[in-house]
């Protein structure tokens, strides 16, 4: 039975969105495959983790049939990609086989049965929906998703609370060491709902989203998050615990701040980053009036001394930092000028940008 028949661009694209989540190795061996279902002209392709579930549709079948099946993505994705950019490709379905052919180059794959696939239980009712463009959910993911742990014992940490209430959203994120912290308005006025979406998920979104205003739409429930855009639905399983208070977290009345250049900051923390050594990344700030300097030091006893001119006028802070902290945060921002506001060498730093008042980013001092 004959599957699919389209160009290669084609259904390249909606197997690249399934195939980010399935693992190499993996101890069912079915979760290496994708589910495809044909049904008429419709044909879906649907991968998963048991954690994070994606389905995307495309109008690519051939014949009015009924059919499914499972096949290993990798294979399946290698094989396209390998193909001419302008082949027509056929996929057929024959005594357990699925028979991928392009003009003269034909490859036979093993199937498994797709009633043995095991597709995520999704959720009968959402306790809340909201609807955003799709540039503004990726822009507040990719302000914060850099502050999330990587494999802390603190599971609840590994991940990122996304909070909606009324008419905004919240996404915040922390290591133990950091925080970053971004709200956006909407126009939907909704009941409040706290989630922590796993670390995984997030990385997965930031790759499928795009930078348009196509609308996305999240659907939230007690343990399950639904998100849908273009032809694609993401379903995954949330992280249980409580999240720190964020609101504790971020300063209050700091009288010590300046205004300076994002990329000029960057470079001159790039260069003393240098100096330090790969177990310890700091970097000494002293903030006086009209200068910034940034010094880094090593065990060889070299040094690095950056000095910056701000437009200052406040105390003297003598502080120490994490490099890796401020650089990661000014990857990520994309404004031209940043606000640092300190209290003392003992307190957090706190910066902020001047063209987005929803975003905060706390980082906590380092003793050098």
């Amino acid at each position: 039975m004959q599957l699919v028949k389209t160009s290669r661009d084609t259904i390249l694209r909606p197997l690249q969105i399934v195939s980010g989540i399935v693992e190499r190795r993996h101890t069912l061996p079915i979760l290496a495959n994708i589910l495809i279902r044909k049904q008429g002209d419709e044909v879906s392709f649907l991968s998963t983790d048991t954690e994070i579930q994606i389905t995307t549709h495309a109008s690519v079948g051939s014949g009015g049939e009924t059919a499914a099946t499972t096949v290993a993505a990798r294979k399946l994705l290698d094989i396209l990609r390998a193909l001419p950019e302008s082949a027509d490709v056929t996929l057929t379905l024959a005594n357990k086989r699925l028979t991928v052919q392009a003009g003269k180059s034909r490859f036979n794959l093993q199937t498994l049965a797709a009633e043995d696939f095991p597709t995520v239980a999704q959720a009968e009712k959402f306790n809340a929906k909201v609807v955003l463009p799709q540039k503004a959910l990726r822009n507040l993911l990719g302000m914060v998703h850099f502050a999330m742990a990587q494999q802390d014992i603190r599971y609840y940490l590994n991940g990122l609370l996304l909070v909606v209430e009324n008419k905004s959203v919240i996404a915040v994120a922390t290591d133990g060491h950091r925080l970053a912290f971004c709200q956006i308005a909407t126009d939907q006025d909704c009941p409040k709902q706290e989630v922590i979406i796993p670390r995984k998920t997030i990385l997965e979104l930031q790759r499928l989203l795009e930078d348009k205003d196509d609308p996305v739409q999240i659907e939230i429930t007690g343990n399950q998050v639904k998100i849908g855009f273009d032809e694609t639905e993401l379903v995954s399983k949330l992280v249980e615990g409580k999240f720190p208070d964020y609101n504790r977290v971020l300063p209050k009345g700091y009288k010590n701040s300046f205004t300076v250049s994002r990329d000029v900051l960057q470079r001159s923390l790039q260069r003393a980053a240098i100096m330090t050594s790969d177990k310890f990344k700091g970097v000494r700030c002293v903030v006086s009036p009209g200068s910034m300097k940034v010094s880094s030091t090593n065990a060889e006893q070299e040094e690095a001394v950056e000095e910056l001119e701000i437009n200052y006028t406040g105390d003297t802070v003598d502080i120490g930092f994490n490099v890796t902290y401020l650089l990661d945060v000014l990857a990520n921002i994309k404004s031209d000028q940043i606000t640092i506001a300190l209290g003392d060498a003992n307190s957090s730093a706190l910066i902020s940008v001047p063209d987005n008042e929803g975003f905060r980013y706390v980082v906590m001092p380092m003793r050098i």
